[in-house]
């Protein structure tokens, strides 16, 4: 089996040598060189799926059932198996064949090529049917011989149809131009390729940069997420440590208040003050300052009047509808305006409160 390649095939010892060169045949009938087979009869076989992929078949099997005689195709395992015996045949699958694989002589070849549609078989076949329409009209068709000496086994070389010497060289042509694109473009997409590289190059060492600054930021924003934390910490001991001083500061307040209580000089006796006139006294002093205070004031006044008052601050906030906080500020308020006094604590730890 002779593989694709430029180079005419040895003849077998004994074989007719052909006429026109096999390889250069083929190639102007497919435009391609093909494997084949030759017996040493001379005849020459050719695998069928090469023959019909270089002329366009999509289907090379059912072209050959269209095109093909049956005498002119046979399968590669048969045709070893004749020619050559059993032994070859088990080596066809190191020149990477298959039994299976239908193959055409070159009657066949011809045929296939008849039966392709593809405009590089024009001129084989224009030159296939000026044979014919010669050896109608002569009888016979006959090469022009070779202007070359005789070979040494006394055969004589004949001249390529020019028909086919033309198509051949239209194939070489077409190929040089196909070779020539095809490293063109091979080229171009090497240099492409390199750019590509470069440019994604460019892109990773960006991302790693923008990695390296975003870990950065990321390691400031934790120590900053510490340190506001350790702020927040001594932010809430502090303004725990200032509830503290204020809780201080107010029962230092209400101790001082307690004391000048008892030093002062008792004053004359208010049995003749009503509710509303130590209102009214308040108020003309500008000492209520809001309807909370007021409320609250009201309430403890006409108790204020017949003498120390036990405030229960819950009490005051149920009769009023003020918060207990609320209720709180107000007495404070009235505290510190003078409005009363507290003279102590009485039974269950409640503050007693009096008039100035």
């Amino acid at each position: 089996m002779n593989e694709q390649n430029d180079t005419p095939s040895e003849q077998p010892t004994g074989a007719k040598q052909d006429a026109i060169d096999i390889n250069d045949f083929v190639f102007a009938a497919t435009g391609a060189r093909v494997r084949r087979l030759t017996l040493p009869s001379g005849e020459h076989w050719f695998p069928a799926v090469d023959v019909g992929v270089h002329l366009g078949y999509v289907n090379t099997r059912q072209g050959v059932h269209w095109h093909v005689a049956a005498d002119c195709e046979r399968s590669l395992g048969d045709l070893v198996r004749t020619v050559y015996g059993t032994e070859t045949s088990r080596n066809i699958a190191g020149h990477g064949l298959k039994k299976s694989m239908r193959m055409v002589n070159l009657r066949g070849l011809i045929q296939l090529v008849n039966g392709c549609t593809k405009p590089e078989c024009a001129p084989f076949k224009e030159w296939v049917s000026e044979v014919i329409e010669t050896i109608q009209r002569d009888g016979s068709y006959v090469l022009d011989p070779a202007p070359v000496q005789p070979s040494p086994d006394g055969t004589t070389a004949y001249l390529m149809p020019q028909q086919v010497a033309d198509a051949i060289v239209r194939l070489e042509e077409r190929n040089i131009r196909a070779d020539e694109e095809l490293a063109v473009a091979r080229i171009e997409r090497i240099e492409q390729m390199r750019r590509t590289n470069e440019h994604l190059g460019r892109i990773t060492d960006q991302l790693g940069l923008t990695n390296e600054h975003l870990g950065r930021v990321s390691d400031h924003l934790g120590r900053t997420n510490d340190h506001l934390g350790r702020v927040n910490d001594r932010l809430g001991t502090l303004a725990d440590r200032v509830g503290g001083v204020h809780d201080v500061l107010g029962r230092l307040a209400d101790s001082l208040d307690v004391i000048a209580d008892r030093l002062r000089p008792a004053g004359p006796a208010r049995s003749a003050v009503t509710p509303q006139r130590l209102l009214a006294t308040w108020r003309a002093k500008n000492l209520v300052v809001t309807e909370d205070v007021h409320a609250v004031a009201a309430y403890l006044a006409p108790a204020l009047v017949h003498g120390p008052v036990h405030c229960r601050l819950e009490e005051v906030a149920d009769r009023t509808g003020l918060t207990l906080d609320r209720v709180h500020d107000c007495v404070r308020m009235l505290l510190k305006r003078g409005c009363m006094r507290q003279a102590g604590v009485g039974a269950g730890g409640l503050p007693v409160y009096v008039l100035p």
